[in-house]
């Protein structure tokens, strides 16, 4: 990873990176929901779990969110879709739900399409993004047994081309500032936030990490 940020940010931001993650153990569900984003990453996961026969249908949701304006021709689902395609997952076995641009509509919205006969599922989406998925559907979604995880990316291989270094640190920093915030909205349920975490949160802001606040 080709970085200019000095070592000190590097630290903070690898123990925000370690907070988020969660990586629930896996087992059949009735049905995967990948989150839509900037990380097609996603999408190869999903594919995978699908062949290795973890569930027989995929849900894909999202329209466009912070940082996938104008990334894909149409929906970050539709581009989902069309790569699980690409990896083998025929089309009778993808829903596409076209309209979420936040986490909280990917769940909401994914209820809505899945119906009630849902008892367990799995949710993909970015490493960094697990924590607050965790959050979210119990908050969300309380009814369903929910495994929560993500492509097994590196923390220095997260950062893309489109998306680089300090826009995934601006991410990481807003992830957290919003789980302060949204228990009390009823966005999420209340997580702990460690010391360590909490002060790497404060550093990285005073670095000027905060434009995703």
């Amino acid at each position: 990873m080709q970085s200019a940020v000095s070592p000190a940010v590097l630290q903070a931001a690898r123990t925000l990176w370690d907070f988020h993650l969660v990586y629930d153990e896996l087992s059949r569900a009735d049905l995967i929901i990948g989150l839509g984003s900037y990380d097609l990453r996603v999408a190869d996961r999903c594919a995978e779990l699908f062949h290795q026969g973890l569930a027989k249908r995929i849900l894909f949701t999202g329209k466009s969110g912070n940082w996938t304006g104008g990334l894909y021709e149409g929906t970050e689902a539709e581009a989902f879709a069309a790569r699980a395609n690409e990896l083998g997952v025929p089309d009778e076995a993808i829903l596409v739900e076209p309209q979420a641009t936040n986490i909280g509509e990917n769940i909401r919205f994914s209820r809505a399409m899945a119906g009630d006969e849902m008892r367990r599922i799995i949710i993909v989406t970015k490493p960094q993004t697990q924590r607050r998925v965790y959050a979210t559907v119990r908050a969300q979604w309380p009814d369903i047994e929910a495994l929560v995880t993500a492509p097994p990316t590196g923390f220095e291989d997260q950062p893309t081309e489109a998306y680089p270094l300090e826009m995934f640190i601006h991410e990481m920093v807003g992830d957290v500032q919003r789980m302060v915030d949204y228990p009390a909205k009823g966005f999420q349920i209340a997580q702990s936030i460690p010391r360590s975490v909490a002060d790497a949160f404060d550093f990285l802001v005073k670095e000027g990490y905060h434009h995703h606040l």
